[in-house]
């Protein structure tokens, strides 16, 4: 067997149980996207704190290249797709993809080189609070983006000023944009691509989209950040787009949005335990509403 099949055969064997050869139910599938889910917003949230000397030292610009180059060399390994059996349907699907996935990673790392990851983290979760309400029908449920926008502005407040250069906040409602964009195309190349071929390929082109970007910050990379920057790649991007795209097979893009409650909250405990961050209780109320919003639009779903 060869690596593809043998990957695309792992992947399809993750819809049985315990290996007996019975397929799972709708209600174990969901259980286990909604896992995968938690296990990619732990692996983002302390990737992305753990990234913070990296950014200081090479710039979000060049950390981001490296990290898809990386994340792209590694699943093309894997993988192995074929690359020249492809229709045209399914390349412009990956290059959407990566062109999106290029993007939002590029302004997530901008954002978190300037305001804190909690503030950034809340922002960027605006992109799939507004994909699951607009999911779940947008009438009288577009209360729950508005309440999670009083949360962010809560965060964005220390107790005494704004926190936060604009630049940076901009950079977030960037990344958020693109993460909404990437539930949806997410879940359409898990549709035409068989099992992480269309992440294999969304990561090449996120990773060639992004050079003209990271060659800004060449002069500052080292061949010890280079391998440095190898292992990071594993945490984001590698590990939570395989979870997701694999996630995204097993439920709605509008579940996928509301599952992304805890991200907030992640990323607030990922900035205090690893940058030390610290919280005032606003801001700690701020990320409350973030999450209240979504637990909201959970409840309003069913």
């Amino acid at each position: 067997m060869s690596g593809r099949n043998g990957v695309d055969q792992r992947v399809a064997n993750a819809d049985e149980i315990g290996g007996s050869g019975v397929a799972a139910g709708p209600g174990a599938s969901a259980l286990l996207g909604g896992l995968m889910c938690l296990l990619s917003m732990a692996s983002v949230q302390f990737g992305s704190a753990l990234s913070a000397p990296a950014i200081s030292a090479y710039g979000p610009a060049g950390t981001t290249w490296l990290r898809l180059i990386w994340a792209a060399l590694m699943l093309l390994v894997i993988v192995r797709p074929p690359v020249f059996r492809y229709s045209l349907q399914q390349w412009k699907t990956a290059a959407i993809l990566g062109a999106c996935m290029a993007g939002m990673t590029l302004c997530f790392f901008a954002a978190i080189e300037r305001i804190p990851l909690g503030l950034a983290v809340a922002i960027d979760f605006l992109g799939p609070l507004l994909v699951a309400t607009f999911a779940f029908g947008i009438g009288w449920r577009l209360v729950w983006p508005l309440v999670a926008g009083l949360g962010v502005l809560l965060l964005a407040h220390d107790g005494e000023g704004w926190v936060g250069e604009p630049t940076g906040i901009l950079f977030a409602f960037g990344a958020a944009t693109g993460w909404g964009l990437y539930i949806i195309l997410m879940k359409k190349a898990s549709k035409v691509f068989e099992g992480l071929q269309g992440l294999s390929m969304s990561l090449l082109i996120a990773a060639i989209v992004a050079t003209p970007f990271g060659l800004m910050d060449l002069p500052r990379l080292t061949g010890e950040g280079v391998i440095a920057i190898a292992g990071l790649a594993i945490l984001v991007p590698l590990l939570p787009y395989a979870l997701e795209m694999i996630a995204l097979r097993r439920m709605s893009t509008g579940s996928f949005g509301i599952l992304m409650s805890l991200e907030p909250a992640l990323g607030a405990i990922a900035g205090f335990v690893v940058l030390s961050q610290p919280m005032t209780a606003l801001q700690i109320g701020g990320t409350l509403l973030v999450v209240a919003a979504s637990a909201g639009a959970t409840v309003s779903a069913g």
